[in-house]
């Protein structure tokens, strides 16, 4: 039986491919028929429902956009548990509610399989090497079974715990995220307000005690201004909306990330949310008029 893989976006496209080329036979489905096309003529089988994937494939891969968007492809209409047959796995790669995902699981053990919620980041170069870093929620066992498959998709696979602790843990990666993007925000304005080379500053701090993924991979694309998105301003606005409403339920005050929220939220009333989510300094420099990989005046 085929793998199948159900979201074709800005992760999903990359991670597809990736099974492909580990030569996992494939079934694909996408609400936007027309994204298939590109996996089909590398050799998937398109399927026109989700329900139609989960009844060719016992491994069934989502990467959707949110809570209400897993709901649908799942429950839904012509959705995966109206053709999910007894012990099949679903894997959902999305960032969503770790609430729901307990619901979402309940539901699909309702129908005798199974379900591990498996939130990856890495960015959209990372769905494209296959070197996501992957958060699982669920059981050990569903885990073992599915390594084959995740290991096409990412390099660092880490069981966290029961149902919904993956996605806990992508509310804890969102929040390191976003916190490291607004400190590499706030150094680059500082070097180009002193005057400093931008790239010889980025290579004297990026290796050291100071050095994340998002100066060394988001820190030059800030340098030549280039806002194309490993991941979207809207995306990443989403996620937050999920970390502020766990913390909220945990009781954890997370005042910097909330103000973080509210930056992003400045930019989208801007119409700036397709940019990455490295143009976070675009906040930042309307406070001052200075500009990242710009002479100043």
């Amino acid at each position: 039986m085929s793998v199948g893989f159900i979201g074709l976006g800005i992760m999903g496209a990359g991670m597809a491919a990736n099974l492909l080329k580990d030569g996992h036979d494939l079934t694909i489905w996408n609400r936007t028929a027309s994204r298939m096309t590109p996996l089909v003529d590398l050799g998937a089988t398109a399927a026109a429902s989700p329900a139609e994937v989960a009844e060719q494939c016992d491994i069934i891969m989502i990467c959707v956009s949110d809570t209400p968007d897993v709901q649908q492809v799942v429950l839904g209409d012509h959705g995966v548990l109206e053709g999910i047959t007894a012990g099949s796995l679903i894997i959902d790669h999305s960032t969503i509610s770790p609430s729901a995902t307990i619901e979402l699981a309940g539901a699909t053990l309702a129908k005798s399989a199974h379900w591990l919620d498996a939130p990856v980041s890495g960015g959209s170069e990372g769905a494209v090497k296959g070197t996501l870093s992957i958060m699982i929620g669920g059981d050990a066992a569903q885990l073992e079974r599915a390594m084959p498959y995740l290991n096409s998709v990412g390099t660092t696979i880490t069981h966290v715990g029961d149902q919904g602790a993956g996605q806990l843990a992508k509310v804890v990666n969102q929040i390191l995220v976003v916190g490291n993007q607004l400190a590499v925000s706030e150094a680059m304005l500082v070097a180009q307000a002193g005057g400093l080379d931008l790239n010889k500053t980025l290579d004297a701090v990026k290796g050291g005690a100071a050095g994340s993924w998002m100066l060394a991979n988001r820190g030059p694309q800030m340098i030549v201004r280039d806002w194309t998105p490993g991941f979207t301003i809207d995306l990443q606005q989403k996620d937050l909306r999920l970390v502020l409403e766990a913390a909220n339920d945990l009781g954890v005050p997370i005042p910097g990330t909330s103000l973080i929220y509210q930056l992003y939220r400045a930019l989208q009333t801007q119409g700036l949310g397709s940019e990455g989510n490295h143009a976070l300094v675009k906040a930042l420099e309307d406070m001052c008029g200075i500009h990242v990989g710009e002479v100043d005046g």
